[in-house]
């Protein structure tokens, strides 16, 4: 059983539980939009693409940023996910991720999308 992200309860009253591939796009979401230093314990985990949504657009910021996101992905989930492509495009304060990977235990290749607004 894996535990839901975000953490909440089902119609029962108890803790919701999802499918292991969903699970694993939890994880990614997570790693994603985790800035380094909020984890006490893991100071290294996270991406820090929300930090760059206002920063000015540039092939060399994007290619910094898809760099360290695979980077990311590779340590923290890489026995568990392959990943295929990551495509990140930022318009004005809304950030657009899509990641095409292969779970390893099941081969089951996988397209999401992950997207962030900045308030």
């Amino acid at each position: 059983m894996n535990i839901d992200f975000p953490f909440h309860f089902d119609a029962r009253g108890r803790t919701a539980a999802t499918s292991d591939a969903d699970h694993i796009r939890d994880m990614i979401e997570q790693l994603l939009f985790t800035n380094p230093g909020e984890r006490v314990n893991q100071p290294d985990f996270g991406s820090g693409v929300l930090q760059l949504v206002f920063a000015p657009n540039s092939p060399e910021l994007a290619s910094a940023l898809q760099f360290t996101m695979q980077a990311a992905l590779q340590r923290y989930l890489g026995d568990v996910i392959a990943l295929r492509s990551l495509d990140v495009n930022a318009q004005e304060s809304t950030l657009n991720i899509t990641l095409v990977y292969q779970i390893r235990d099941t081969q089951e290749e996988r397209t999401d999308t992950f997207v962030r607004s900045t308030p």
